[in-house]
C-alpha cells in the first residue's frame, strides 16, 4: 500500500511532535509531500578520500579515514579546547573542538578506524580541522548514503535545537523507507520518451541521494522541467480560459478618429514596430473574447501613440476609454500629450485625479454616465466607486506593477462586460521573467526607438572628477540645455537622504550661482503642489537645473534636458539607472548620462556601472540585472510569491523554462481540457496541485 503523501510529518520515524512543530516553524514542512521537495541547495562530494600528506591549504570540506590516537585539553582565554591527533600511515593532523567536549571525549573511541569529514585550517605548521563529523569507518560503509552528500536548507534555530544536516538526512533516509521509494508519475509517458526524462521515483531517490553526479543531474534536470511545465500550463490554462469564459466587445470597424489621426495628425511615422504590435491589438480587438495584453517598450518608444490609437479604435466603435497612470505627473503629461494629438477630431478627453476640483469631478461624473465623454485620464481616481461609465470598453494602465491585482480588478468592474486591457510598462521585462510572471498574458513588444533619436552617451565618473563635470555642465548649459541632478532617494534613512539632497544643492548652488543660474528642487517632502510648480519651471525652461530625489523616475518629458547626473550611481539598481537615463534623450540633440561614485565600488556595483556604459537596450540590462538580483527582488515585494521555485531557478534554468513552455503549449494545442486518455496522469497532477494549493504558491 502506497504511503499517502498527505500524512502530517509528526507521524514520520525519528520526527515527533516537537521536532515536527520546529520543520513546520522553520522550513513550512507539514506533510510528507513538503518534506519529499525539501531539495538539498548543495551536494558535497564523499567519494573522495583524502591522505593527510595530500591536504591542500584552502578552505574546501574533505573527508580522511585514519584513527585518534590522543586527546589533550588545552587551556585559552576563555574555557579550555579539547585537541585529538588523528593520523593515517602518511602524517598527523589535529582534531579541534571548543564546546561539547565532555560528551565529544566519551563518544570517541581511540585507535579505531573512522571517517572524519570537515573544512581543514593551517596553523602551526599542522593542519586542524575544528569540529568534524566523525563516523566509525564500519559504520559509514554501511549507510544508505550516496557518493554525493545533500546539503539541506536549514537555519540557526534547527542548528541550536540538534537538528543538524545529518538529522535531516537520517529523516529523509525514513521518508524512503517508509515510502519504498515508490513515487505517483506526474507526466505523461509522450513526455518522459520524447525528453528522455528518468521516472518521478528515479528523480526522486537521485535528487536526495545521488550515486553519482550524472544521475543528480538527469534526477535535477526531470524535477526542474516538472516543476516549470505544471506552472507553464497553469498560466497558458489561465489565458485560454480567459479568452473563451470572459466575453469582450468586439470592435468591427476601423472608423473615422482613427483613420483621420492616421493620416492628418500623425507627428511622426510609426516604426515598424509601433504598426507590429497596433496590427496585434487591432487584432485581439476584434475578437468575442476580452483582451489581456502587455505591451513593453523602452522609455521613448511610443508606447503612448499605440495607446492613444487603441483608445481611437474604442472611440470609433462607441465605447468609452480610460488610462490610469500611478503618478498624478505622469497623467497630466499624458493628458497633456494626447489633448495636443487630438485637437482637431473632435474628442472629448478630461483630467481626473486627487487634485481635481469636487465642481470638475461633478461635471466630469456626468458626462461620463450619459457618454458625452470619450476618454478619460487619471491616477487611482479613476477606480473609485463614484466614477461610472457608460460602456467602457477599453483600459490603458500604464506602469502596472505599480498598482496591485485588486486595484486593477476594480476597473472591471465598471461595465457588464469587462473592458479590454491594455496594460504599458517602460520597465523592460526580460524575457524569462515575462514568461514566468506574465504567461498569462499575451505580449507585446516595441524594440525599436522613434527615427532620428541619438543613442544617449553614458559615462562612469568617480567623485575626484567633479569639477570637470561641472565643467561640462556649463558647457551644455552656454548651448541653452538643462540638466538633472538626481540623488539617491533610500527608504530607511530619510533624515540621511534629505540631508545629502540639500548638501547637494546647496554645493550646486555654490557652482552655479544666481541670477546666472536658475536651479528648481523636488523631494518627496515637498507638497504636491510645491512640486507641479518646480517641475512647470523646469519644464518651461525658467531654471536650467533639476536637483531631484528619484520622483522624477517615471514619465516627465523635458526634450530640452540634455545631461543627467546621478550621484552615488552605485547606490541605484539597474533597472532605475536605466529608467533614470531615459529622462534625457528626448530631443534632437546629442544627450548624455554621467554616473558618479566613490572609489569603493563593490563588484556588484562594478557589473552595474559596466552594463549602463556599454549599451542602451533595456532588455539586455534587463537580464544582467535579473542575473544580478534574482527574480523575486526584481518583481517587487506585491509579486514576489510568483516565484516561489522550489527547484529551479528561472534565470539559470532559462533552457528548461522554454522547453517547458513549448511542451506545455503543445499539450493544451492538442488537447485544451486535458481529456485524452494519455494525458490523464497530466490532469490528475494538476487537480491534485490546484486541491493542496502548492501550485497557487507560484502565481500572484
Amino acid at each position: 500500500m502506497a504511503t499517502n503523501l498527505q500524512t502530517p510529518i509528526d507521524y514520520l520515524k525519528g520526527v515527533g511532535p516537537n521536532r515536527a512543530d520546529l520543520l513546520r516553524k522553520e522550513l513550512g514542512i507539514h506533510t510528507y509531500q513538503d518534506l519529499i521537495n525539501l531539495f538539498p541547495n548543495r551536494y558535497l562530494d564523499r567519494t573522495t578520500y583524502f591522505k593527510i600528506n595530500q591536504l591542500q591549504r584552502n578552505s574546501a570540506e574533505v573527508q580522511v579515514i585514519g584513527k585518534i590516537t590522543k586527546f589533550q585539553e588545552i587551556a585559552q582565554k576563555r574555557g579550555k579546547r579539547l585537541v585529538a591527533t588523528f593520523q593515517d600511515e602518511t602524517g598527523t593532523m589535529e582534531l579541534v573542538w571548543f564546546r561539547g567536549q565532555k560528551w565529544i571525549r566519551e563518544s570517541l573511541k581511540l585507535n579505531t578506524p573512522y571517517v572524519i569529514f570537515g573544512k581543514t585550517n593551517w596553523f602551526n605548521g599542522k593542519f586542524n580541522m575544528p569540529h568534524p563529523e566523525a563516523e566509525l569507518l564500519k559504520e559509514h560503509e554501511k549507510n544508505l548514503r550516496s557518493s554525493m552528500q545533500a546539503i539541506y536548507p536549514s537555519t540557526e534555530k534547527l542548528s541550536n535545537k540538534g537538528i543538524t544536516n545529518r538529522v535531516m538526512t537520517k529523516i529523509m533516509q525514513n521518508l524512503f523507507l517508509e515510502t519504498n521509494g515508490r513515487f505517483v508519475e506526474t507526466l505523461s509517458n509522450n513526455l518522459l520518451s520524447e525528453l528522455k526524462l528518468i521516472s518521478k521515483s528515479d528523480a526522486l531517490f537521485n535528487v536526495h541521494f545521488p550515486k553519482n553526479s550524472e544521475l543528480l543531474y538527469k534526477a535535477q534536470f526531470r524535477l526542474k522541467f516538472e516543476e516549470l511545465f505544471y506552472i507553464q500550463l497553469q498560466l497558458i490554462l489561465k489565458n485560454l480560459i480567459h479568452k473563451t469564459k470572459i466575453k469582450g466587445f468586439p470592435f468591427d470597424s476601423i472608423g473615422t478618429h482613427f483613420n483621420s489621426f492616421y493620416k492628418n495628425n500623425l507627428p511622426f511615422e510609426l516604426t515598424n514596430a509601433q504598426k507590429r504590435v497596433l496590427k496585434e491589438i487591432r487584432y485581439d480587438l476584434g475578437q468575442n473574447a476580452q483582451m489581456n495584453r502587455l505591451l513593453q517598450g523602452d522609455v521613448g518608444s511610443g508606447k503612448t501613440i499605440v495607446a492613444l490609437m487603441s483608445m481611437l479604435m474604442a472611440v470609433d466603435n462607441g465605447f468609452q476609454a480610460c488610462l490610469m497612470a500611478p503618478t498624478e505627473i505622469l497623467s497630466v503629461q499624458h493628458y497633456n500629450g494626447l489633448n495636443e494629438l487630438c485637437n482637431n477630431l473632435n474628442i472629448k478627453i478630461k483630467l481626473l485625479t486627487g487634485s481635481s476640483k469636487t465642481s470638475e469631478r461633478k461635471i466630469i461624473h456626468e458626462m461620463l454616465e450619459n457618454g458625452e465623454l470619450d476618454i478619460l485620464i487619471g491616477t487611482h481616481a479613476l477606480i473609485e466607486d463614484k466614477v461610472k461609465f457608460k460602456n467602457l470598453g477599453l483600459a490603458v494602465i500604464d506602469e502596472q506593477h505599480r498598482f496591485g491585482v485588486a486595484q486593477r480588478s476594480k476597473l472591471w468592474k465598471k461595465n457588464n462586460l469587462p473592458p479590454h486591457v491594455l496594460v504599458m510598462t517602460a520597465t523592460p521585462i526580460p524575457r524569462t521573467l515575462a514568461m514566468s510572471v506574465y504567461g498569462d498574458l499575451d505580449i507585446s513588444v516595441i524594440d525599436e526607438l522613434p527615427p532620428g533619436r541619438k543613442a544617449i552617451k553614458t559615462v562612469h565618473r568617480y567623485d575626484s572628477n567633479r569639477l570637470k563635470v561641472f565643467r561640462f555642465v556649463r558647457d551644455e548649459i552656454t548651448k541653452g540645455r538643462q540638466v538633472y541632478i538626481v540623488y539617491p532617494l533610500i527608504q530607511e534613512s530619510s533624515q540621511m537622504d534629505y540631508k545629502d539632497l540639500m548638501d547637494g544643492y546647496e554645493s550646486i548652488a555654490r557652482d552655479f550661482p544666481a541670477p546666472e543660474y536658475q536651479i528648481s528642487i523636488v523631494h518627496g517632502k515637498m507638497k504636491p503642489a510645491d512640486k507641479e510648480f518646480e517641475m512647470q519651471r523646469f519644464i518651461k525652461g525658467q531654471t536650467q537645473i533639476m536637483v531631484a530625489t528619484t520622483v522624477i523616475e517615471v514619465g516627465v518629458n523635458v526634450p530640452n534636458a540634455s545631461v543627467m547626473i546621478i550621484e552615488s550611481a552605485e547606490r541605484f539598481g539597474l533597472s532605475q539607472l536605466h529608467q533614470l537615463r531615459g529622462r534625457v534623450g528626448r530631443g534632437a540633440e546629442q544627450s548624455f548620462c554621467i554616473l558618479m561614485t566613490s572609489h569603493k565600488l563593490s563588484e556588484n556595483s562594478k557589473t552595474r556601472l559596466e552594463t549602463m556604459v556599454r549599451t542602451n537596450d533595456g532588455f539586455e540590462i534587463a537580464e544582467v540585472d535579473l542575473r544580478l538580483r534574482g527574480p523575486g527582488d526584481i518583481m517587487g515585494t506585491q509579486q514576489s510569491g510568483v516565484l516561489n521555485l522550489r527547484i529551479a531557478d528561472i534565470v539559470k534554468d532559462n533552457d528548461i523554462l522554454q522547453h517547458a513552455r513549448f511542451y506545455a503549449k503543445q499539450t493544451l494545442k492538442n488537447d485544451p481540457s486535458l481529456r485524452l486518455p494519455e494525458h490523464a496522469v497530466i490532469l490528475e497532477t494538476y487537480r491534485q496541485m490546484s486541491k493542496y494549493k502548492n501550485i497557487w504558491n507560484y502565481i500572484s
